[in-house]
């Protein structure tokens, strides 16, 4: 029987997938035809694409040439993602970190034959509870004593600078009464005005932010073990133990120092909170929630929070601000050398001189919260130099 005038390339040899390109035919040129029939010839039912094939000679001057400009590239590339990224990055790592603190409290819900993502669900609700507890009891006494701070602010200098020469000669020298009524009053209403849009934008920025990281360290914690089984198989098949052993106790040590830092920072703002009220000093609730944000912070943190609220004790009298003074010295003696070496000293040890280069490391990179995170990176990297650099080093 004949065969037709213009055969269809796939009725002559079926080398191609029948979902593209059809129609074959003789038009797509003889190089294309005899292509489809070796690519037929080698697929097989073991390789359904054919094995593959010769590797490119890399000490070719067109290889080599075109992999240093496809680095140098990517890096560039790599870097202006990651600083046009900047903002949503430190929200995944902090994500990333607070699921790591709350890992332990659902590893241990799971050891108790809870499934995970109930497990995941209790702890979220129970963190969830505390703090919208926290703020709808603390949000109307903080709103009412922060107005009434601000209000009552020129009040207040004009009270210390009759009791207090230094502060008037202070403010008759820099105004600082008249210009801080300009700042509160409504002489300047395009700056208030700009100053409450910017407020504004602020708090939005904060708010969404705070629901991103909330979504996403729920994911995180329902993912997490698939994440760390994906994050140790990048590591080759002879070094994967010892990766595991050495990434669990990184793990280890971040969500230690993330728990216990928080726990800390309660339970100063507490003691604070409790010394305020005994000894009268005004908006007790505000400078007790102010201590525990500014605890959080490394080192400085709790210096600024005394300082602070020394000179808001100062409105009620000197001695009672001096007293202030020593309670804080007392209470940061207490913290690095009771709380902190009993909470998270044993799973985060770092030397001092560690934690302070790596705390003004990480502020001026990150600001606060790579002044946050600065500790459990240090203690990370301190644990792989002295599991892998050193033996290495000790060896050559």
């Amino acid at each position: 029987m004949p065969e037709p005038e213009n055969p269809t390339f796939g009725e002559a040899e079926p080398a191609h997938d029948d979902a593209v390109g059809q129609p074959h035919t003789e038009a797509e040129g003889q190089p294309i035809i005899a292509a489809e029939q070796d690519a037929a010839r080698i697929s097989s039912p073991a390789h359904p694409l054919g094995e593959p094939g010769p590797r490119f000679n890399r000490k070719s001057p067109f290889i080599i040439g075109l992999t240093a400009a496809a680095g140098v590239a990517v890096t560039y590339g790599g870097i202006e993602l990651l600083i046009a990224a900047r903002g949503v990055l430190i929200l995944i790592v902090i994500a990333a970190f607070l699921a790591v603190g709350l890992e332990p409290a659902v590893s241990w819900l799971v050891h108790r034959r809870i499934p995970r993502w109930a497990a995941v669900t209790a702890v979220f609700l129970v963190a969830f509870g505390l703090l919208a507890g926290f703020l709808a009891a603390a949000i109307p006494p903080l709103v009412t004593q922060g107005t009434a701070l601000v209000d009552n602010a020129p009040d207040y200098l004009h009270h210390l600078q009759q009791r207090y020469p230094t502060i008037d000669q202070l403010n008759s020298r820099f105004h600082l009464q008249d210009k801080l009524q300009e700042t509160i009053g409504g002489e300047n209403v395009p700056s208030v005005l700009g100053g409450i849009v910017g407020a504004g934008k602020v708090v939005f920025s904060a708010i969404s932010g705070a629901v991103i990281v909330f979504v996403l360290t729920a994911y995180f914690l329902a993912n997490f073990p698939r994440i760390r089984a994906s994050l140790y198989r990048l590591a080759p098949h002879s070094r994967r133990p010892r990766t595991i052993l050495i990434g669990d106790e990184i793990f280890a040590k971040v969500g230690g120092y993330v728990l216990g830092n928080l726990l800390i920072s309660l339970i100063t703002a507490v003691l604070t909170f409790i010394w305020l009220i005994a000894f009268g000093v005004p908006y007790p609730l505000l400078l007790a929630v102010l201590v525990a944000v500014l605890d959080l912070i490394p080192i400085i943190g709790s210096t600024l929070a005394g300082i602070v609220v020394a000179l808001v004790a100062l409105t009620v009298s000197l001695p009672i601000s001096l007293a202030t003074v020593v309670f804080f010295i007392a209470l940061r003696l207490i913290e690095d050398y009771l709380l902190v070496p009993r909470i998270i000293g044993r799973t985060v040890q770092v030397p001092p001189l560690v934690t302070v280069v790596a705390v003004l490391l990480g502020g001026a990179l990150l600001g606060i919260v790579g002044a946050l995170l600065a500790i459990p990176i240090a203690a990370a990297i301190l644990l792989l130099a002295r599991e892998i650099l050193f033996p290495q080093l000790d060896r050559r």
